[in-house]
């Protein structure tokens, strides 16, 4: 959304948690420059034998305000987008991940997804810098998944298909996010050739009640499988779903269920 100063701004409105901002844009420059964002990662829980028990985490962010708890992502991603600033933002992301990975530390989970804003669709400043810094901190690039919605993937076409190739260019895992959201399309899996998609919870949340929910999971599951691409389940709340998960072949689940999300510095991953 551009900024336009002939219509009211919807800041204030939209984001009443950063209302007490006087100026939003240097609050957020400030914020990118002197490190008030945090780093979380959630980890991702391997359901089938044979595989590490958490191989993936998906990285997160929150934002530290003077004097207050840290905010989640919709109380300030809205202004970030709102300013263009959203590549910033993923390159910030990015940059500390791959930081922190070239730490070694000890029992760190093997890859890490990094979400890609639309506004980095159009940018492939996002995958340059990602290559930067891999070559900088060293870093394989195998230990790197961007992370596109499908929604983007359907409405964006082009877009999205040439930045998964260049991030395949750069040797990073590419992961479609809220898969089957609306309805099951496989025609981006053709075009953008995934790693892992990650189910919809809209689809998670139903299956131990919904047999179209069961029959829509096996159907993914099954073309996935056919196609070498991992399947993650989102969004899973309650431990008792596991079983159904490994039952219908799933690969992998990510939720509340499974483990909440932490500082990426804290290194409290959970035991293997």
């Amino acid at each position: 959304m551009e900024n336009n100063d002939s219509h009211p701004d919807p800041i204030g409105e939209a984001d009443p948690g950063l209302s007490g901002w006087d100026d939003p844009l240097t609050s957020l420059r400030r914020a990118l420059d002197e490190d008030e964002l945090q780093v979380y990662c959630q980890p991702i829980l391997a359901l089938q034998s044979g595989k590490e028990k958490y191989p993936l985490a998906e990285v997160l962010v929150r934002l530290r305000e003077e004097e207050k708890s840290l905010l989640p992502p919709g109380d300030f991603i809205p202004v970030f987008e709102h300013y263009r600033m959203m590549t910033d933002l993923d390159c910030w992301v990015a940059e500390k991940t791959i930081e922190w990975i070239s730490q070694a530390h000890p029992g760190s989970i093997g890859a890490f997804t990094i979400n890609v804003s639309s506004q980095s669709l159009d940018d492939m400043r996002l995958v340059e810098f990602v290559e930067g810094m891999l070559e900088k901190y060293a870093v394989s690039p195998e230990r790197i998944g961007l992370e596109i919605d499908e929604v983007d993937t359907l409405q964006r076409v082009d877009a999205s298909e040439k930045f998964a190739r260049a991030a395949h260019g750069i040797g990073c895992k590419v992961v479609i996010d809220g898969f089957a959201r609306r309805s099951v399309s496989f025609s981006t899996l053709k075009a953008l050739l995934p790693e892992f998609v990650k189910v919809d919870g809209a689809v998670v949340r139903k299956i131990a009640s919904s047999s179209v929910a069961q029959l829509k999971l096996k159907a993914i599951v099954r073309v996935c499988e056919v196609a070498g691409i991992g399947t993650i389940a989102e969004c899973v709340e309650e431990s008792g779903i596991v079983t159904q998960l490994k039952s219908m072949s799933v690969g992998y689940a990510q939720g509340f269920g499974i483990a909440l999300p932490q500082p990426i510095e804290a290194g409290a991953f959970p035991p293997g």
